[in-house]
């Protein structure tokens, strides 16, 4: 955009690329390919009360106290904005550079389809044919929750035959297969790089192999 003795003048510059939009209500993530020599990754948010942090609550009594709250939209929250924006990006890079990294792939493979004991209890291992687990799977790598993370409340609305105790019982096996992890000072979950590259998996044997079988 250029501005000239008063008038205005737009000049749009087309380049040749890609774009994908993954939209999750008022946040989307996009990524563009342009000549194929750039790769750029950026997450927009349109309602900052989307993302929660820790922050200074102030109470209608005149009291404070610190607890993950809604994040307002004033000047305070560009630092704190920044820090999820980024870490958003970086995990959708993790996520998509796992669809071609078959490093480690026997280990990783044994390590989730096996089951595994920890104080005298068994958990079970993930089959990737196996339509629960896939569906499992499939709703932990949501759009929303890479940028967000997800919670036990945040599952039942996809599983809705399960309880609060069951789906507690299925995020306990993902931690004890090593799929995700739990974020600090809060009852919220992210995908582990591990986690990535077992659902990417999943999505190919999927689309790749299953699907296309069955046509």
């Amino acid at each position: 955009m250029q501005i000239t003795r008063g008038k205005l003048a737009i000049i749009n510059i087309r380049i040749e690329g890609a774009r994908i939009k993954h939209s999750m209500g008022e946040v989307s993530i996009k990524m563009y390919d342009k000549f194929k020599k750039i790769l750029r990754i950026e997450t927009t948010v349109n309602n900052l009360t989307f993302f929660k942090h820790y922050r200074t609550v102030e109470h209608r009594n005149g009291a404070t106290s610190k607890k993950f709250a809604t994040m307002k939209k004033n000047i305070y929250s560009l630092a704190p904005l920044e820090k999820l924006l980024v870490a958003s990006n970086r995990r959708y890079l993790e996520f998509i550079s796992a669809f071609d990294d078959h490093s480690s792939g026997r280990s990783n493979l044994k390590r989730v389809s096996q089951p595994v004991q920890k104080h005298n209890r068994k958990y079970r291992g993930f089959n990737f044919f196996d339509s629960d687990d896939l569906k499992l799977l499939l709703i932990i790598a949501r759009g929303e929750f890479n940028i967000s993370g997800f919670k036990n409340k945040d599952i039942r609305k996809y599983l809705l035959q399960k309880n609060t105790g069951q789906v507690s019982r299925l995020i306990k096996r993902l931690r004890m297969h090593g799929l995700i992890r739990k974020a600090q000072n809060v009852y919220k979950y992210y995908l582990t790089k591990l986690g990535k590259k077992v659902i990417a998996t999943a999505l190919k044997i999927r689309e790749l192999m299953i699907v296309p079988k069955l046509a």
